[in-house]
């Protein structure tokens, strides 16, 4: 169940901005337990080759390159680069992205712009320069990572982002449309939407730019705020993903995966 094995997955956003499991480094690592041999990307080259360290001590098949997902020129070099490593392409995980407080009044212009493009613009160029691969092999599968500051009113907790809001809402609607695009190609598109999520993220930058510095007092009121009791963590996300990236989900496809322990259904 969930082979992997024979598949090559890109997976961006692959390293963590701290110790501990990020999103990207849990699926990334996942895969390749699963049997894919993974290209990791992340601005931080560090970072994805710690990810790809790890994957090679557990005896899988990892390699990094270091590209900025907001740069044209640098996708499509990664793009090739994977292809010249591994000869095809079969899973793309398109994970990077990032909050920025603010309000329509509020949030600088160019803030906003920047928003738009981290989280959106690295989707569309992922899909941009991978989808042709996939075509010509005749089959592939794309996840997007969203968020549920997408899907519900980001007031909840206390810290309006209306880009963020807005560029994971059309991470969603991006996701369906290509996939209605290229279903008959056999290429699937989801997306996989986490709530809130206990990663390395909370304590390497909310807890400075959220809390003051009080990583404790975050977690508690994060954990205060989910049905379930307690955030979930990048292993949560990992499982979703590895799940539409798996031949067992082939006919999925223009979908969401909510991974939110509840959230949503505590929200008005």
């Amino acid at each position: 169940m969930l082979d992997m094995s024979g598949k090559v997955a890109i997976v961006t956003g692959a390293g963590s901005v701290g110790p501990g499991w990020g999103n990207g480094k849990a699926a990334a690592t996942l895969l390749a337990r699963q049997g894919a041999a993974v290209f990791l990307v992340d601005i931080n080259a560090a970072a994805a080759d710690e990810t790809r360290g790890i994957i090679e001590a557990e005896g899988g098949t990892a390699a990094s390159h270091q590209a900025d997902m907001l740069e044209a020129a640098a996708v499509a070099a990664m793009v090739d680069a994977c292809l010249a490593r591994f000869g095809r392409i079969d899973v793309l995980v398109n994970n990077v992205g990032g909050s920025a407080p603010g309000d329509a009044v509020t949030m600088p212009e160019e803030v906003w712009d920047r928003q738009i493009d981290f989280n959106l613009k690295t989707a569309f160029l992922g899909c941009k320069y991978v989808l042709p691969v996939m075509e010509r092999q005749g089959k592939g599968a794309v996840i997007n990572v969203s968020s549920v500051a997408g899907l519900r009113n980001d007031g909840h907790g206390g810290r309006t982002h209306v880009a963020y809001s807005a560029s994971k809402a059309a991470v969603i609607q991006f996701s369906r449309s290509t996939a209605g695009a290229f279903v008959a190609k056999g290429i699937r598109v989801n997306t996989v939407v986490p709530g809130l999520m206990h990663t390395p993220l909370v304590e390497s930058r909310l807890a400075k730019t959220v809390a003051g510095g009080d990583a404790a007092a975050l977690i508690a009121s994060r954990n205060a705020r989910c049905p379930m009791g307690h955030m979930g963590t990048g292993w949560d996300v990992a499982n979703a993903v590895l799940f539409l990236a798996s031949d067992e989900a082939g006919y999925i496809t223009g979908t969401e995966i909510v991974v939110d322990g509840g959230l949503i259904l505590a929200s008005p």
